[in-house]
């Protein structure tokens, strides 16, 4: 067996971020060969993907980045198995890269944006792979959104790490545009104005109200005012418009925008994790299955 300097590890383990022994035993198998040894510890990353791919990454970071002249803004998630590793400067780095990469290349889907390369030549998934076999856990790029605006304003709001927001305004400012995305990340509307609410949302509801009012024992005509009566309290509650604004609940966000001659055209709201099915696993099984992988 080849003798391997220090040296030769070290460099090693300076171009691929793989551990020490990782990068001893690959330049043993390949007999001191740098490029070779580089090959082989790819390869064994991307197995080490593969393996873990099946985990449940709910934890991570949602990150924000705005263009410098302010008329586009990028909105991501990057998940993560735990939030110790979302916290690891190597995951912060690969998360910043890819919300850069999106806002500099504004792809138009996931695959899309996967297959992009970073400065030195990597893309996007094989970054992620090779994180995946230092680290040690599950990470997906699970989604993104852009938001460009011509005429009006954009502005976010993040809190921690884990919601995100982004609104354009017409009219307003940048701090009106910022108290709407805070409003946004805290009220959770479902969209701005009642005729956005999908009908099947609607539907579900009155079907809902109906069957309570009927509980209660009330006369159909009774019954059908007090569904539209709760439809209407509901709308205000799940609408943008219609809700109290947080930092003065004696106005509604309408009242607040009218004061301001501003509309809110669209918003992005992410929170980290949403939708995703976690699983609850006995702490020290899990960091017994976590030592024997």
């Amino acid at each position: 067996m080849a003798k391997i300097s220090a040296a030769l590890v070290k460099e090693l383990r300076e171009r691929t971020g793989s551990g020490m022994m990782e990068c001893k035993k690959a330049l043993e198998s390949t007999a001191g060969d740098l490029e070779a040894a580089i090959e082989h510890l790819r390869k064994t990353g991307q197995a080490k993907a593969e393996k873990k791919a099946h985990r449940v990454a709910a934890e991570g970071q949602i990150m924000i980045r705005h263009a410098d002249d302010g008329r586009c803004a990028a909105l991501v998630e990057i998940n993560c198995e735990t939030d110790f590793v979302a916290k690891d400067d190597n995951f912060q780095q690969f998360a910043a890269q890819v919300t850069e990469r999106v806002l500099a290349q504004q792809p138009t889907h996931i695959d899309e944006l996967l297959a992009i390369p970073f400065p030195g030549g990597e893309t996007v998934d094989e970054a992620r792979k090779h994180l995946i076999a230092k680290i040690g856990e599950n990470i997906n790029v699970r989604r993104f959104s852009l938001m460009a605006t011509e005429t009006g304003l954009l502005n976010s709001y993040l809190h921690g790490s884990r919601i995100g927001v982004v609104v354009e305004l017409q009219g307003g400012d940048a701090a009106l545009a910022k108290d709407i995305a805070m409003h946004i990340a805290a009220s959770r509307p479902l969209c701005i104005t009642p005729d956005q609410v999908p009908a099947e949302v609607l539907d579900k509801e009155r079907e809902i109200y109906l069957a309570q009012a009927e509980q209660e024992g009330k006369p159909a005509h009774i019954a059908a005012k007090m569904v539209e009566g709760r439809l209407r309290k509901y709308l205000k509650e799940v609408t943008l418009l219609g809700q109290p604004f947080i930092k003065d609940p004696d106005q509604s966000v309408e009242q607040l925008l009218k004061q301001a001659g501003a509309t809110v055209v669209h918003f992005e709201r992410m929170e980290l994790g949403e939708g995703i099915e976690k699983k609850a696993d006995n702490f020290a099984e899990e960091v017994m299955a976590q030592a024997r992988t």
